[in-house]
C-alpha cells in the first residue's frame, strides 16, 4: 500500500535519515537563504513584511501564494492555483489557511518598521466551492508613530513545523493557555487536550486517517509527485516534501530511496517510513485545535491568521505544533473519520474544526524547510 506524506515529511526529519540542511552544493540559489535575515537589504516596506510572510507555515509546503504591487504603499494577496492540492484538499479549504498564515505574518512583520498593515479579506468577495482569481486580501501599509513590533515577530524566523516524535513531557499550562490566548479571535475557539481520554482517542482517529490517505492511490501520489529528494533537486524546486541530509543523499545515490519506492509498501524506504510514523504519532502529549463558528471562506482565513499566531507563541514557549491534518481533509473516503474528528471536538459541519496540531517538545529544534525567492511570489 502506498504511503502517505507525512511519511515522507518523517524520512526528512528523522536523525537516522539525516535533517535538512541550511545550504546546498549546487549552483542553484540556496533554498534556505529566506530564513536568514530576512528582508535585509530590502528598500521597499512591502518586500520586507512580503520576506517575513514567506516563511508562514503552509499545507504541502506550496507556498501557494502570489502578490500584485498596487501604488506607492499597496498590494493584493491571490491564491497560485498552479500550487493547490486537488486530491487531498478539494475545496482549496487547507490552501486558505495557509494564504492566512501568510497573511498573518506581513501583518506581525510590518510594526517592525513603524508601519501597520490595513487588510480587507475577500476585497472582491469569497470565493464559492472552488478557489478562483480574486485576491484573498488586500493589503495598505501606513505609517503609525505609535506602534512597535510584539514579541510574536522575533519568533517569525525561528518557527519550525517538527515532523518526529515529542517528548512525553506534558506541556505545562501556563505555556498552553498563551497559545490558547494568541488563537483567540472573532469568529474562533481554540482548544486543546492534554488528558488520556481525548488525546488518545484523538491518536487512534489521526492513525486511522493517515491509513486512509495512504491507502488510496490519488492522494498519495499527489505527494509523491512532490517529493524533493536530496540537496540539488530541493535546490531546483524549494517547496513541496524535501528528503535530504548525508544519510538520505546515500540512500538516494544508491537507489533506495526513489519515487518508485516510497510508492511500494514493501520497499525499505516505505518499511522504515512506516515505523517513523507511527513512533511519531503515539508521541503526542496533547493536541492544540481550532474552531471556526461560520465554515465559509472568511473563517478558514481567520483560522490561518490564528494558527499562525499560536504557532509562534508556542515557539516563543518552548512547544511545537505539528499539523495533523488527515481527517480534516475532505475527499470522499476520509468522509467517515471528517464527522468523527468533528463530533470529538464538539464541531460539526457548519461551525468546523480548521486546524488540528500536535502539541509538545522536541528535543532538539529542526532545520528550516525550503523556500521560494520573494521575486517567485511578485507578479508583473
Amino acid at each position: 500500500m502506498p504511503n502517505r506524506r507525512h511519511i515522507l515529511e518523517v524520512l526528512a526529519a528523522a536523525p537516522v535519515l539525516g535533517v535538512a540542511g541550511c545550504g546546498s552544493s549546487t549552483s542553484a540559489p540556496d533554498p534556505y537563504a529566506a530564513w536568514r535575515n530576512p528582508g535585509q537589504g530590502e528598500t521597499d516596506p512591502r518586500r520586507f513584511v512580503l520576506a517575513h510572510g514567506l516563511l508562514a507555515p503552509n499545507p504541502h509546503n506550496r507556498q501557494p501564494w502570489l502578490v500584485r504591487m498596487e501604488g506607492p504603499a499597496g498590494m493584493s494577496l491571490y491564491a497560485d492555483r498552479n500550487r493547490l492540492l486537488p486530491e487531498t484538499d478539494p475545496f482549496g479549504r487547507q490552501i486558505v489557511i495557509g494564504c492566512g498564515a501568510f497573511l498573518e505574518l506581513i501583518a506581525q512583520a510590518a510594526p517592525r518598521l513603524g508601519l501597520v498593515a490595513d487588510i480587507q479579506p475577500w476585497p472582491e468577495g469569497a470565493p464559492g466551492p472552488q478557489l478562483d482569481d480574486r485576491p484573498f486580501a488586500r493589503v495598505v501599509l501606513r505609517p503609525d508613530a505609535g506602534v512597535k513590533a510584539g514579541p510574536l515577530f522575533d519568533q517569525i524566523a525561528r518557527r519550525r513545523t517538527e515532523k518526529s516524535p515529542f517528548l512525553q513531557d506534558r506541556p505545562a499550562d501556563a505555556a498552553v493557555q498563551s497559545v490558547l490566548a494568541a488563537a483567540a479571535g472573532p469568529g474562533l475557539v481554540a482548544g486543546e487536550s492534554r488528558e488520556p481520554g481525548l488525546r488518545d482517542a484523538l491518536i487512534e482517529v489521526c492513525q486511522r486517517g493517515w491509513e486512509i490517505e495512504s491507502r488510496t492511490p490519488r492522494t498519495h501520489m499527489e505527494s509523491v509527485r512532490l517529493i524533493r529528494i536530496g540537496q540539488a533537486e530541493v535546490a531546483r524546486n524549494p517547496d513541496g516534501i524535501a528528503l535530504t541530509g548525508g544519510m538520505m543523499e546515500i540512500m538516494a545515490l544508491t537507489g533506495i530511496i526513489t519515487r518508485e519506492a516510497l510508492a511500494d509498501p514493501n520497499s525499505t524506504a516505505s518499511r522504515s517510513g512506516d515505523d517513523m510514523w507511527r513512533k511519531m504519532i503515539e508521541a503526542t502529549p496533547g493536541f492544540f485545535w481550532i474552531r471556526s463558528e461560520t465554515a465559509d471562506r472568511a473563517g478558514q482565513l481567520a483560522a490561518g491568521r490564528a494558527y499562525a499566531r499560536a504557532q509562534l507563541t508556542a515557539a516563543a514557549q518552548g512547544l511545537a505544533l505539528h499539523p495533523w491534518s488527515m481527517t480534516l481533509q475532505e475527499f470522499p473516503e476520509m468522509a467517515g473519520l471528517y464527522r468523527q474528528t468533528q463530533e470529538l471536538l464538539g464541531a460539526g459541519p457548519d461551525a468546523p474544526v480548521q486546524m488540528l496540531a500536535r502539541m509538545g517538545k522536541v528535543q532538539r529544534p529542526s532545520g528550516p524547510t525550503p523556500r521560494r525567492r520573494l521575486d517567485d511570489l511578485i507578479m508583473a
